[in-house]
């Protein structure tokens, strides 16, 4: 069966993590949680840098840990690659030698991986004859997810690989990120505490608080849980897969069209028909019980109200159903008392902001 499935329980000092987790072996999984909450803890655990007196992990079948039997594979016997927030590339070694030590790891007949494509794919052909000491940020990290790659592994393990970069690197990084999720079939783990990377890379979601799992699931469950934290950041919102459909050159825009109807956003060089993802940011949309015809907004779209959370005193969350499409909507508490709203009426969702991934 493609699956992850790890079970630790780890007391150290005043922190404990006691956690279960199952999630697709394809894919990448991110692992959120605020600082403290124990993301990395468990991504040791996994990588068997720290022993979990009480632990397993099987990978795709593969039994990696089970303390209930004495079995532990020590780290250097599991075929995992780790990305670290720093690069910690080897400064005395040339781009192209810190790859060959990666690959030097795997041997011949189980390499997975070729040395050209983890060049191609991380677009770091440029760099190979460079030293890790002229490289900015955001090309250290590709190298070191070249090499990490370059190790073949069955199991991909980033922990905040964007944490230390400035916008600029990350923005530059983030494509390659994307690359790596839609042409390779190895699983990751990526640990972030940052909504916008999660919506950006991840396909499921595991919810770390205080060494606790309090969530876990398809990505778009998840976020749109309002019991759950993510739901209520200030960067709360939806990623939505949609179809690329026309181009309009006289307005200079792009259709998209998704289960809930056909999204206008600015001209974007995009192929038709291609799949992408949008995200639309709860505090980009306002509600309406009547759908205005006279306004400036494009997205308008009828829906059916689900839930409804309190924020704070003078917020409120609101989960909606349009056309099969979930959708969040923060609003004043007091808006909420003078449209009356309830579960299950019908309301109309004015999405002022669209934005591509």
């Amino acid at each position: 069966m493609q699956e992850l499935h790890g079970r630790f329980q780890l007391q150290a000092d005043d922190f404990s993590l006691d956690v279960d987790f199952h999630t697709p072996g394809r894919g990448v999984t991110a692992v959120f949680g605020s600082s403290g909450s124990g993301k990395t803890t468990l991504l040791r655990c996994v990588a068997g840098l720290e022993r979990a007196p009480q632990g397993f992990l099987q990978v795709n079948g593969n039994c990696w840990q089970d303390e209930s039997r004495g079995f532990f594979r020590p780290t250097h016997q599991r075929p995992l690659g780790y990305v670290f927030q720093e690069a910690s590339l080897f400064a005395h070694l040339s781009v192209r030698k810190n790859l060959e030590y990666g690959q030097r790891r795997t041997p011949p007949s189980r390499r997975k991986v070729a040395f050209d494509e983890a060049v191609e794919l991380l677009g770091v052909a440029p760099l190979l004859a460079r030293n890790p000491k002229h490289l900015s940020g955001g090309e250290r990290q590709r190298v070191a997810i070249a090499r990490a790659l370059l190790t073949s592994p069955k199991l991909l393990l980033m922990d905040e690989p964007l944490a230390a970069l400035d916008a600029n690197s990350k923005a530059e990084i983030l494509p390659y990120l994307e690359k790596l999720h839609e042409e390779l079939s190895i699983p990751v783990l990526y640990v972030s505490h940052a909504i916008a990377e999660v919506m950006h890379l991840a396909d499921n979601i595991l919810v770390i608080e205080k060494g606790k799992l309090i969530g876990s699931g398809a990505l778009l469950e998840v976020l749109t849980r309002l019991d759950l934290p993510l739901s209520h950041a200030y960067e709360a919102g939806v990623v939505i897969e949609a179809k690329v459909v026309e181009h309009d050159e006289e307005f200079h825009l792009t259709y998209l069209d998704f289960s809930g109807g056909r999204l206008s956003l600015r001209r974007e060089d995009l192929p038709l028909g291609h799949t992408v993802r949008v995200v639309l940011n709860a505090r980009d949309i306002s509600l309406a019980l009547d759908n205005e015809v006279h306004s400036s907004i494009l997205n308008i779209f009828q829906a059916t109200l689900l839930e409804m959370a309190e924020e704070s005193p003078g917020q409120l969350m609101v989960k909606l159903d349009v056309g099969g499409a979930l959708l969040l909507v923060r609003i004043t508490k007091k808006s909420g008392v003078l449209l009356n709203l309830q579960v299950g009426m019908k309301v109309y969702a004015r999405v002022k902001s669209v934005a591509l991934l």
